[in-house]
């Protein structure tokens, strides 16, 4: 599959692994998961799709449960970003202050790892989309 990636979408390949912490196999997935990212025209419709995107849950006045992510989506691509995650909190400059401050308000680690792996989403977005490579100004 990556070879044909490569053949197919070679720049777009290239630019996702400028992005710290995106590796061949997350880059690789999110192309075929999205179709070069021409499956969608908005961050929020790609979120919902890979299952990251914050839910609530409420029925009604009386009901009010925790909150949690849309589990609902492509599983194998949230669980890449989920371990693209423990590496961009040490070296990709926009997720590190993100860790930090999440961590100072006293999140728990998955939480702060799911914001991380969404903050990662957002910038493949950008970067796909802007066919640009991968600058700080993106976070």
């Amino acid at each position: 599959m990556e070879k044909q990636v490569k053949k197919h979408f070679a720049e777009l390949y290239k630019l996702l692994n400028s992005i710290p912490s995106i590796g061949s196999k997350t880059a690789t997935q999110l192309i075929i998961s999205t179709g070069g990212f021409t499956k969608f025209i908005s961050i929020k419709q790609l979120s919902a799709y890979v299952g990251v995107s914050p839910t609530t849950y409420e029925s009604g006045s009386s009901v009010r449960g925790r909150g949690g992510i849309a589990k609902m989506g492509q599983g194998r691509l949230r669980q890449l970003l989920y371990l693209c995650s423990w590496t961009a909190r040490k070296c990709n400059p926009s997720c590190v202050a993100l860790y930090e401050r999440l961590q100072a308000l006293g999140k728990p680690a998955k939480v702060i790892s799911i914001a991380i792996a969404h903050k990662l989403l957002r910038q493949a977005f950008a970067v796909a989309t802007k066919k640009t490579a991968y600058s700080p100004e993106f976070a």
